[in-house]
């Protein structure tokens, strides 16, 4: 795996610099506010801040109801956003962002939580419907189409079938499932940059076997 990543990395450092306005629009999911932080249903927070970091931008300008930093990766000029709507009102953000940079839903990328994985697993998908996910079921809503990618991030099933799903989205992980979660983030950053050239499949190929078998 570890020669996969290098071969990538020298693909993305040789893409020549995208300028002008973002492209595209990579998304996290997630509530704001220091109590939400390390909660379950950050992780798509979580995963943007990494890729944020690693692309060496900051999420500090609001904007679109979002914290939101511009940046290039793999070749295309991307606008990270972390909407600051809370999670059931997310499309309102991407929406808005959506509209004023022209920009198509198969130029939107996702990052979210999901109940039905193992923490520390992966499924990167190319469309599809919401699955349950309310922050999903808003952004399909205001972008009136379902055809746009996404990265699920496993957060874990419910301990017991009689757990309240909100009670349990809202949990924190562990200081073990937060290390989990920093072990994927170098398998996120690729399986975006693949998306961002257009081949889903080398993205699932990267992501879905992450953490077992999907």
């Amino acid at each position: 795996m570890a020669n996969i990543f290098d071969l990538f990395k020298k693909i993305e450092t040789a893409s020549a610099p995208a300028t002008g306005a973002p492209a595209y629009l990579v998304v996290g999911l997630g509530n704001p506010g220091a109590e939400y932080a390390r909660t379950r249903h950050n992780a798509g927070f979580l995963a943007v801040d990494a890729l944020a970091k690693g692309m060496g931008i900051s999420l500090d300008r609001a904007r679109f109801k979002a914290l939101v930093g511009e940046g290039v990766l793999a070749g295309q000029r991307v606008l990270l956003m972390k909407p600051q709507t809370y999670m059931n009102l997310s499309g309102d953000a991407v929406g808005e962002a959506a509209a004023f940079y022209h920009v198509e839903p198969d130029h939107v990328i996702v990052i979210y939580d999901d109940v039905t994985l193992d923490v520390g697993r992966l499924r990167v998908r190319g469309k599809g419907s919401d699955g349950g996910h309310n922050g999903m079921k808003s952004i399909i809503a205001q972008l009136g189409s379902n055809e746009f990618a996404r990265v699920r991030i496993g957060i874990g099933k419910k301990p017991h079938p009689s757990y309240d799903l909100a009670d349990w989205v809202l949990s924190a992980f562990s200081t073990e499932e937060l290390a989990t979660l920093n072990g994927l983030n170098e398998a996120i950053e690729k399986g975006v940059s693949l998306l961002l050239k257009g081949d889903l499949a080398a993205a699932m190929q990267v992501c879905n076997g992450v953490g077992g078998s999907c």
